[in-house]
């Protein structure tokens, strides 16, 4: 445990000297969900009606923009060598890499999605399903994009390959996530798809680190 703290901790570190790499996911985020109004027009119904589509569209591609580095930088100066030495099983460094992926590119979107509903007038009542959906949804993310980052690690154009890689992966994701804040909306009950999204969450957390993880040994032999 101490180990898989001291891996998670240095990599949150790492992400607050290179603020810059965060704080462009959330750029991204805000500019994504921001041009569909331009497209689409701005009439307040059609508006909220597209609106949880677009805050779960643009997380995605957003988080997608950052798992080319999950594993790159480490790859590179040879650490993550040094951590499939350590006694620690690579499948828990591969966990505790996508927990901080998480927490400094996905959760940032999660805090700024209310405010992304507010520009698309969704109406108060899908806010929590919102969140909530966002909350199981986008660690689910930053586990499938593990997945991607390992398989493509080393490899030329390995940013172009993830999404490639994740995106079909990650179509229930958005689906629950989507299909949960209309049901909110339109009046039905929202938990059956947050339950379904807890379910692919409960899913990832022991198979992406398994197949993550198999993933790098593959690369770095």
């Amino acid at each position: 445990m101490k180990a898989f703290s001291q891996i998670l901790s240095r990599d949150l570190r790492l992400a607050l000297r290179q603020r810059g790499d965060a704080a462009m996911v959330l750029l991204f985020f805000i500019l994504i969900a921001s041009l569909f109004p331009f497209g689409v027009g701005p009439e307040p119904k059609l508006l909220a009606r597209i609106g949880a589509g677009v805050v779960w569209v643009s997380a995605l591609l957003a988080m997608l923009l950052s798992l080319e580095r999950l594993f790159l930088a480490d790859y590179e100066d040879g650490s993550l060598e040094l951590m499939m030495l350590a006694p620690l099983p690579l499948e828990a460094v591969v966990l505790a890499k996508a927990l901080a992926h998480w927490l400094t590119s996905g959760l940032p979107l999660v805090l700024a999605a209310p405010v992304i509903g507010l520009i698309y007038n969704i109406d108060q009542t899908g806010y929590l399903p919102l969140v909530t959906a966002l909350l199981l949804g986008t660690p689910t993310l930053s586990l499938l994009g593990a997945i991607g980052a390992a398989l493509t690690l080393g490899a030329r154009r390995g940013g172009i390959l993830i999404p490639l890689l994740i995106l079909p992966l990650a179509i229930p994701v958005l689906i629950f996530g989507i299909l949960g804040v209309e049901a909110a909306l339109g009046g039905f009950a929202a938990r059956p798809f947050l339950l379904l999204q807890g379910a692919l969450l409960l899913a990832a957390l022991p198979l992406a680190p398994i197949a993550a993880a198999a993933a790098l040994r593959q690369s770095l032999e």
